[in-house]
Protein backbone atom coordinates (compact mmCIF):
# COMPACT_ATOMS: atom_id res chain seq x y z
CA UNK A 1 0.00 0.00 0.00
CA UNK A 2 2.82 2.10 0.50
CA UNK A 3 4.40 1.28 -2.57
CA UNK A 4 0.96 2.73 -4.65
CA UNK A 5 0.50 5.93 -2.63
CA UNK A 6 4.34 6.84 -2.75
CA UNK A 7 3.94 6.36 -6.80
CA UNK A 8 1.50 8.66 -7.29
CA UNK A 9 3.46 12.77 -8.04
CA UNK A 10 1.02 14.48 -5.30
CA UNK A 11 2.99 17.47 -4.74
CA UNK A 12 1.55 20.22 -2.57
CA UNK A 13 -0.35 22.88 -5.03
CA UNK A 14 -1.13 20.27 -7.64
CA UNK A 15 -4.26 18.28 -8.75
CA UNK A 16 -4.84 15.27 -6.41
CA UNK A 17 -7.96 13.38 -7.94
CA UNK A 18 -5.91 10.07 -9.19
CA UNK A 19 -4.69 9.43 -5.77
CA UNK A 20 -7.87 9.91 -3.78
CA UNK A 21 -9.83 7.56 -6.02
CA UNK A 22 -7.07 5.06 -6.24
CA UNK A 23 -8.03 5.50 -2.14
CA UNK A 24 -11.38 5.40 -2.51
CA UNK A 25 -12.07 2.70 -4.85
CA UNK A 26 -9.96 0.64 -2.51
CA UNK A 27 -12.06 1.37 0.46
CA UNK A 28 -15.22 0.79 -1.84
CA UNK A 29 -14.39 -2.72 -2.42
CA UNK A 30 -13.77 -3.61 0.73
CA UNK A 31 -17.35 -2.04 1.85
CA UNK A 32 -16.31 0.86 3.55
CA UNK A 33 -18.40 4.15 2.15
CA UNK A 34 -16.61 7.36 1.54
CA UNK A 35 -16.90 10.76 0.21
CA UNK A 36 -14.56 12.88 -2.24
CA UNK A 37 -15.31 16.62 -1.06
CA UNK A 38 -13.75 18.79 -3.56
CA UNK A 39 -12.47 21.80 -2.30
CA UNK A 40 -12.15 25.75 -3.71
CA UNK A 41 -9.52 24.90 -6.25
CA UNK A 42 -11.85 22.76 -8.43
CA UNK A 43 -9.09 19.89 -9.02
CA UNK A 44 -8.03 19.06 -5.66
CA UNK A 45 -10.12 16.84 -2.26
CA UNK A 46 -10.12 15.96 0.61
CA UNK A 47 -11.19 12.21 1.38
CA UNK A 48 -13.49 11.43 4.45
CA UNK A 49 -14.39 7.58 5.05
CA UNK A 50 -16.59 5.91 8.23
CA UNK A 51 -16.17 2.61 9.38
CA UNK A 52 -19.08 1.90 12.06
CA UNK A 53 -21.91 3.82 12.53
CA UNK A 54 -21.78 7.63 12.05
CA UNK A 55 -24.60 8.48 13.98
CA UNK A 56 -22.67 7.74 16.95
CA UNK A 57 -19.67 9.79 18.21
CA UNK A 58 -16.26 8.41 16.82
CA UNK A 59 -12.40 8.97 16.76
CA UNK A 60 -10.74 10.58 13.60
CA UNK A 61 -7.46 8.68 11.98
CA UNK A 62 -6.23 12.31 10.39
CA UNK A 63 -3.69 12.14 7.44
CA UNK A 64 -2.37 14.58 4.78
CA UNK A 65 -1.67 13.07 0.72
CA UNK A 66 0.26 16.00 -0.75
CA UNK A 67 4.37 15.89 -0.25
CA UNK A 68 7.10 18.69 -0.78
CA UNK A 69 8.58 18.72 -4.40
CA UNK A 70 11.36 16.33 -4.63
CA UNK A 71 13.97 18.15 -6.67
CA UNK A 72 17.19 18.05 -4.61
CA UNK A 73 20.16 16.18 -6.50
CA UNK A 74 20.74 14.17 -3.48
CA UNK A 75 18.19 11.43 -4.42
CA UNK A 76 19.96 8.16 -5.57
CA UNK A 77 16.50 6.86 -7.51
CA UNK A 78 13.46 7.82 -8.58
CA UNK A 79 11.90 9.70 -5.36
CA UNK A 80 8.23 8.64 -6.44
CA UNK A 81 9.39 4.54 -6.50
CA UNK A 82 9.24 3.28 -3.48
CA UNK A 83 12.63 1.70 -2.66
CA UNK A 84 13.33 -1.06 -0.26
CA UNK A 85 17.09 -0.37 1.38
CA UNK A 86 18.44 -2.21 4.33
CA UNK A 87 15.06 -2.14 5.75
CA UNK A 88 14.29 1.44 4.65
CA UNK A 89 11.58 2.05 2.39
CA UNK A 90 12.92 5.58 0.85
CA UNK A 91 10.23 7.72 -1.31
CA UNK A 92 8.80 10.81 -0.97
CA UNK A 93 6.24 11.08 1.58
CA UNK A 94 7.20 7.84 3.26
CA UNK A 95 7.67 9.43 6.14
CA UNK A 96 5.65 12.82 5.91
CA UNK A 97 3.35 11.32 6.26
CA UNK A 98 1.47 8.62 3.34
CA UNK A 99 2.92 5.71 5.97
CA UNK A 100 0.05 6.78 8.33
CA UNK A 101 -1.89 6.79 5.17
CA UNK A 102 -0.77 3.20 4.05
CA UNK A 103 -0.95 1.61 7.80
CA UNK A 104 -4.79 2.94 8.05
CA UNK A 105 -5.82 1.98 4.78
CA UNK A 106 -4.15 -1.49 5.10
CA UNK A 107 -6.14 -1.95 8.63
CA UNK A 108 -9.27 -0.98 7.40
CA UNK A 109 -10.66 -3.86 5.67
CA UNK A 110 -9.96 -5.45 9.86
CA UNK A 111 -11.82 -2.71 11.15
CA UNK A 112 -14.51 -3.39 9.29
CA UNK A 113 -15.13 -6.79 10.53
CA UNK A 114 -14.51 -5.77 14.16
CA UNK A 115 -18.05 -4.25 13.78
CA UNK A 116 -17.13 -1.36 15.85
CA UNK A 117 -19.37 -0.04 18.78
CA UNK A 118 -17.22 3.34 18.52
CA UNK A 119 -16.87 4.51 15.09
CA UNK A 120 -13.65 5.52 13.20
CA UNK A 121 -13.61 8.22 10.77
CA UNK A 122 -10.47 8.07 8.07
CA UNK A 123 -9.87 11.64 7.04
CA UNK A 124 -7.20 12.50 4.21
CA UNK A 125 -7.01 16.10 3.22
CA UNK A 126 -4.67 18.30 0.56
CA UNK A 127 -2.59 20.86 0.61
CA UNK A 128 -1.38 20.35 4.42
CA UNK A 129 2.18 21.60 3.17
CA UNK A 130 0.96 24.87 1.88
CA UNK A 131 -0.41 25.73 5.37
CA UNK A 132 -3.02 23.41 5.78
CA UNK A 133 -5.36 24.87 3.46
CA UNK A 134 -7.44 21.44 2.33
CA UNK A 135 -8.51 20.38 6.15
CA UNK A 136 -10.80 23.76 6.70
CA UNK A 137 -13.31 22.32 3.84
CA UNK A 138 -13.51 19.10 5.51
CA UNK A 139 -13.75 20.45 8.69
CA UNK A 140 -16.43 22.77 7.90
CA UNK A 141 -18.64 19.78 6.42
CA UNK A 142 -17.81 17.26 9.39
CA UNK A 143 -21.47 18.16 10.82
CA UNK A 144 -22.88 16.48 7.84
CA UNK A 145 -20.59 13.65 7.38
CA UNK A 146 -20.74 12.23 11.20
CA UNK A 147 -21.61 12.77 14.90
CA UNK A 148 -19.21 15.08 16.96
CA UNK A 149 -16.02 13.48 16.82
CA UNK A 150 -15.06 11.79 20.38
CA UNK A 151 -11.22 13.24 19.69
CA UNK A 152 -8.23 13.04 16.14
CA UNK A 153 -5.40 11.26 16.06
CA UNK A 154 -3.29 13.36 13.14
CA UNK A 155 -0.71 11.19 12.17
CA UNK A 156 1.89 13.58 11.43
CA UNK A 157 5.58 11.62 12.20
CA UNK A 158 6.43 11.36 16.19
CA UNK A 159 7.93 8.08 16.63
CA UNK A 160 4.40 7.09 17.59
CA UNK A 161 4.87 9.12 21.07
CA UNK A 162 1.58 11.42 21.31
CA UNK A 163 2.15 14.80 21.07
CA UNK A 164 -0.38 17.60 23.19
CA UNK A 165 1.11 20.77 21.64
CA UNK A 166 2.56 22.40 19.30
CA UNK A 167 2.88 25.97 17.43
CA UNK A 168 0.54 27.80 15.50
CA UNK A 169 1.62 29.94 12.19
CA UNK A 170 0.53 32.74 10.02
CA UNK A 171 2.52 33.42 6.96
CA UNK A 172 1.59 36.83 5.16
CA UNK A 173 2.77 38.42 1.80
CA UNK A 174 3.56 41.77 1.07
CA UNK A 175 3.49 43.42 -2.78
CA UNK A 176 5.03 47.15 -3.17
CA UNK A 177 4.05 48.63 -6.51
CA UNK A 178 6.45 51.14 -7.46
CA UNK A 179 7.34 53.38 -10.89
CA UNK A 180 10.34 52.37 -12.54
CA UNK A 181 13.16 54.59 -14.56
CA UNK A 182 16.63 55.26 -14.68
CA UNK A 183 18.39 54.98 -11.46
CA UNK A 184 20.04 58.24 -11.56
CA UNK A 185 16.67 59.94 -11.32
CA UNK A 186 15.50 58.81 -8.29
CA UNK A 187 13.03 61.78 -8.33
CA UNK A 188 11.26 61.11 -11.47
CA UNK A 189 10.17 57.16 -10.04
CA UNK A 190 9.13 55.34 -6.76
CA UNK A 191 11.24 52.62 -5.44
CA UNK A 192 8.93 49.22 -4.60
CA UNK A 193 11.67 47.87 -2.35
CA UNK A 194 12.39 51.01 -0.55
CA UNK A 195 8.38 50.96 0.00
CA UNK A 196 8.43 47.62 1.98
CA UNK A 197 11.39 48.82 4.42
CA UNK A 198 9.04 50.42 7.21
CA UNK A 199 7.18 46.69 6.80
CA UNK A 200 10.38 45.34 7.11
CA UNK A 201 11.99 47.27 10.01
CA UNK A 202 8.75 46.07 12.02
CA UNK A 203 9.14 42.51 11.29
CA UNK A 204 12.69 42.49 12.52
CA UNK A 205 11.72 44.59 15.46
CA UNK A 206 8.84 42.16 16.13
CA UNK A 207 10.71 39.41 16.38
CA UNK A 208 13.33 40.95 18.82
CA UNK A 209 10.80 42.08 20.87
CA UNK A 210 9.26 38.62 20.96
CA UNK A 211 12.69 37.18 22.20
CA UNK A 212 13.42 39.18 24.29
CA UNK A 213 10.34 40.15 26.35
CA UNK A 214 7.07 38.10 24.54
CA UNK A 215 5.38 35.36 26.38
CA UNK A 216 7.15 32.04 26.99
CA UNK A 217 6.52 28.59 27.05
CA UNK A 218 9.11 25.56 28.31
CA UNK A 219 7.19 22.70 26.35
CA UNK A 220 8.75 24.69 22.92
CA UNK A 221 11.86 24.88 21.13
CA UNK A 222 12.63 28.17 21.12
CA UNK A 223 10.23 28.53 24.12
CA UNK A 224 8.99 31.99 22.52
CA UNK A 225 6.76 32.77 19.29
CA UNK A 226 9.28 33.89 16.45
CA UNK A 227 8.66 35.70 13.05
CA UNK A 228 11.27 36.13 10.52
CA UNK A 229 11.15 37.17 6.99
CA UNK A 230 11.31 34.07 5.00
CA UNK A 231 11.98 35.61 1.21
CA UNK A 232 12.50 39.08 -0.73
CA UNK A 233 12.37 39.09 -4.06
CA UNK A 234 12.39 43.14 -6.31
CA UNK A 235 14.21 44.49 -9.00
CA UNK A 236 15.91 44.19 -12.13
CA UNK A 237 18.92 45.71 -12.63
CA UNK A 238 21.05 47.98 -10.35
CA UNK A 239 20.31 51.03 -12.25
CA UNK A 240 16.55 50.54 -12.81
CA UNK A 241 14.25 51.54 -10.18
CA UNK A 242 12.55 48.81 -9.02
CA UNK A 243 8.80 48.56 -10.14
CA UNK A 244 7.82 45.64 -8.15
CA UNK A 245 8.52 44.20 -4.75
CA UNK A 246 7.55 41.07 -2.72
CA UNK A 247 8.20 40.01 0.64
CA UNK A 248 6.95 36.40 2.46
CA UNK A 249 6.67 36.70 6.27
CA UNK A 250 6.10 33.94 9.04
CA UNK A 251 4.89 33.98 12.38
CA UNK A 252 5.10 30.54 14.84
CA UNK A 253 2.58 31.21 17.83
CA UNK A 254 3.12 29.44 21.02
CA UNK A 255 0.20 27.85 22.34
CA UNK A 256 -2.42 30.72 23.44
CA UNK A 257 -1.33 33.05 20.87
CA UNK A 258 -3.18 33.88 17.88
CA UNK A 259 -0.36 33.98 15.24
CA UNK A 260 -1.86 36.11 12.92
CA UNK A 261 -1.90 38.57 15.64
CA UNK A 262 2.27 38.67 16.18
CA UNK A 263 2.19 40.30 12.26
CA UNK A 264 -0.14 43.06 13.72
CA UNK A 265 2.59 45.03 13.67
CA UNK A 266 3.95 44.67 10.19
CA UNK A 267 0.12 44.81 8.28
CA UNK A 268 0.07 48.44 10.10
CA UNK A 269 3.26 49.65 8.94
CA UNK A 270 2.04 47.91 5.30
CA UNK A 271 -1.04 50.04 5.14
CA UNK A 272 0.55 53.02 6.33
CA UNK A 273 3.21 53.17 3.26
CA UNK A 274 1.02 51.59 0.48
CA UNK A 275 1.96 48.15 0.34
CA UNK A 276 -0.48 45.20 -0.22
CA UNK A 277 -0.78 42.46 2.16
CA UNK A 278 -2.61 39.01 1.80
CA UNK A 279 -2.69 36.33 3.86
CA UNK A 280 -0.84 33.20 2.87
CA UNK A 281 -1.94 30.25 5.29
CA UNK A 282 -2.95 30.68 8.69
CA UNK A 283 -3.58 28.10 11.36
CA UNK A 284 -3.79 27.57 15.27
CA UNK A 285 -1.46 26.31 17.90
CA UNK A 286 -2.21 23.24 19.78
CA UNK A 287 -2.60 22.49 23.33
CA UNK A 288 -4.67 19.65 24.90
CA UNK A 289 -4.59 18.52 28.48
CA UNK A 290 -2.51 15.68 29.50
CA UNK A 291 -5.32 14.41 31.91
CA UNK A 292 -7.78 14.01 28.90
CA UNK A 293 -8.91 10.96 27.90
CA UNK A 294 -7.70 11.15 24.44
CA UNK A 295 -4.06 10.94 25.68
CA UNK A 296 -4.53 8.22 27.56
CA UNK A 297 -6.23 5.98 24.98
CA UNK A 298 -3.39 7.34 22.38
CA UNK A 299 -1.05 6.02 24.87
CA UNK A 300 -2.55 2.59 25.53
CA UNK A 301 -2.71 1.80 22.01
CA UNK A 302 0.73 2.88 20.49
CA UNK A 303 2.89 1.98 23.77
CA UNK A 304 4.88 5.35 24.07
CA UNK A 305 4.39 7.48 27.01
CA UNK A 306 3.37 11.01 25.58
CA UNK A 307 5.36 14.32 24.83
CA UNK A 308 4.75 17.57 25.92
CA UNK A 309 5.23 19.77 22.84
CA UNK A 310 6.96 19.60 19.38
CA UNK A 311 7.77 23.60 17.40
CA UNK A 312 6.61 22.18 13.73
CA UNK A 313 2.30 22.75 13.03
CA UNK A 314 -0.67 20.28 11.75
CA UNK A 315 -3.75 20.27 11.06
CA UNK A 316 -4.34 19.01 14.95
CA UNK A 317 -4.81 22.69 16.39
CA UNK A 318 -7.75 23.38 12.99
CA UNK A 319 -9.26 20.04 14.64
CA UNK A 320 -9.11 21.63 17.89
CA UNK A 321 -10.56 24.90 16.63
CA UNK A 322 -13.55 23.49 15.57
CA UNK A 323 -14.03 21.50 19.07
CA UNK A 324 -12.68 18.48 18.47
CA UNK A 325 -9.88 16.96 21.08
CA UNK A 326 -6.71 16.27 18.90
CA UNK A 327 -3.64 14.82 19.74
CA UNK A 328 -0.34 14.01 16.72
CA UNK A 329 0.58 11.10 16.82
CA UNK A 330 2.51 9.12 13.39
CA UNK A 331 5.15 6.55 12.78
CA UNK A 332 8.46 7.97 12.37
CA UNK A 333 10.98 10.74 12.65
CA UNK A 334 10.01 14.34 11.61
CA UNK A 335 13.88 15.37 10.80
CA UNK A 336 13.31 12.85 7.64
CA UNK A 337 10.72 14.96 6.15
CA UNK A 338 11.02 17.54 3.50
CA UNK A 339 14.75 15.51 2.61
CA UNK A 340 16.40 14.08 0.15
CA UNK A 341 16.14 9.63 0.44
CA UNK A 342 13.20 10.16 3.21
CA UNK A 343 12.14 7.07 4.66
CA UNK A 344 10.23 4.93 7.26
CA UNK A 345 11.48 1.79 8.34
CA UNK A 346 9.39 -1.96 8.23
CA UNK A 347 9.20 -1.80 12.08
CA UNK A 348 7.45 1.88 11.95
CA UNK A 349 5.02 0.56 9.61
CA UNK A 350 4.19 -2.33 11.29
CA UNK A 351 3.81 -0.66 14.84
CA UNK A 352 1.37 2.13 12.83
CA UNK A 353 -0.68 -0.67 11.55
CA UNK A 354 -0.48 -2.04 14.73
CA UNK A 355 -1.33 0.77 16.40
CA UNK A 356 -4.13 1.39 14.23
CA UNK A 357 -5.77 -2.10 14.53
CA UNK A 358 -5.58 -1.35 18.81
CA UNK A 359 -7.74 1.67 18.15
CA UNK A 360 -9.76 -0.67 16.61
CA UNK A 361 -10.02 -3.11 19.55
CA UNK A 362 -10.75 -0.07 21.26
CA UNK A 363 -13.39 0.68 20.11
CA UNK A 364 -15.30 -2.76 19.34
CA UNK A 365 -18.23 -3.96 21.36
Amino acid sequence: MLARLVGFDSVVGRPNLALMNEIADWLDGNGIPCRLLTGPEGDRVNLFATIGDSALPGYILSGHVDVVPATEPEWRADPFLLRDCDDRLIGRGACDMKGLVAAVLTAAPDLAAMSLATPIHIALSYDEEAGCKGVPHMIAALPDLCAPPLGCIVGEPTGLAPVLAHKGKAALELCATGVPGHSSRPDLGHNAIHALLPALVAATTQAATLQASGPRDARFAPPWSSLQIGTIEGGQALNIIPEHATARIEARAIAGTDPESLLAPVLAAAEAHGVAAHWLSSYPPLALDRDHPLVGLTQRISGQEALAAVSFGTEAGLFQQAGIPSVICGPGDIARAHRPEEYLTRNELSACYRMVLALGQACAP
